[in-house]
C-alpha cells in the first residue's frame, strides 16, 4: 500500500510490515496504522472526491488500508444518511445535532463498515475462511458481507448470545459453534482456532484494520 508506512504498536512503539494478516504486537499492544498522508494528499483532492461516483465506505479509499487493486466488497456499506434533529439538540442544549443512520447498512449494523474491511483484507491475504468471536452484531455483520463475497464463515458465541442474532448467523450461512462459557472463554477459543486453522481474524480487538 502506497499510502500506509506501517502498524505501529500503541505500547511499545516498535512498527511492522502493514501485510493483509497483521494483528498485535509480540508486547501484546494494539498496531496503530501509520498513513503517508503527504502521498494521499496529493491524490485525493476535493476535485477528485466530488467526482467520485460511489456511494459507499470505498469512496474514501485513500484514507482506508487497502491495496489500490483492491476491489470494493459486494454489499454497499457506508454513506448511510445524516438526519438533523433540532429538538434532541435542543433538550441536551446543543446548536445542531445530527444522528447517521447506520440501520440502512446491509445487515442494520454500525459493524458492517469493520466487516467489509475484514472480507477486503481476507481477499488481499487469499484466505478463504474469516473466523471471530461475538455476542452478536459483529458476528451477523461478518457473516453477511463474508456471504456475499462468497467466503466462509466461524462465528464463536457464548452461550447466551440472543437467540435472534445466532438464527441471523445461521441464515447467512456461517458455522456457529455455541460456547458454554465467558465472553472472554469464548475469544480465547476462537483465538486458537484461528491461529491452528489459519483462518482470517475478524477480532476488533486483534485486527488493527477494523478500527481504520
Amino acid at each position: 500500500m502506497k499510502h500506509v508506512k506501517y502498524g505501529k504498536c500503541v505500547r511499545c512503539g516498535k512498527t511492522y510490515a502493514a501485510v493483509p494478516d497483521l494483528t498485535t504486537c509480540e508486547c501484546g499492544g494494539i498496531l496503530d496504522i501509520i498513513y503517508d498522508y503527504e502521498s494521499i494528499k496529493a491524490r485525493l483532492t476535493k476535485e477528485v472526491l466530488a467526482n467520485r461516483a460511489e456511494r459507499s465506505m470505498w469512496r474514501y479509499r485513500e484514507l482506508l488500508p487497502i491495496e489500490e487493486t483492491t476491489a470494493p466488497t459486494p454489499l454497499r456499506v457506508g454513506w448511510s444518511p445524516l438526519y438533523e434533529e433540532p429538538r434532541l439538540a435542543e433538550a441536551l442544549g446543543l446548536g445542531r445535532l445530527y444522528v447517521k443512520d447506520d440501520g440502512q447498512n446491509p445487515t442494520a449494523s454500525l459493524k458492517d463498515r469493520a466487516s467489509a474491511m475484514a472480507v477486503a483484507k481476507a481477499r488481499e491475504a487469499g484466505a478463504r475462511v474469516i473466523a471471530c468471536s461475538s455476542t452478536g452484531n459483529a458476528a451477523s455483520s461478518l457473516a453477511g458481507n463474508a456471504a456475499a463475497a462468497g467466503l466462509s464463515t466461524y462465528i464463536f458465541v457464548p452461550s447466551r448470545a440472543p437467540k435472534g442474532k445466532v438464527a441471523q448467523l445461521m441464515t447467512f450461512g456461517a458455522t456457529v459453534i455455541s460456547v458454554q462459557g465467558s465472553y472472554e472463554e469464548t475469544f480465547e477459543l476462537s483465538k486458537q482456532a484461528i491461529d491452528k486453522w489459519g483462518w482470517y481474524n475478524r477480532n476488533a480487538a486483534i485486527n488493527p484494520y477494523l478500527s481504520e
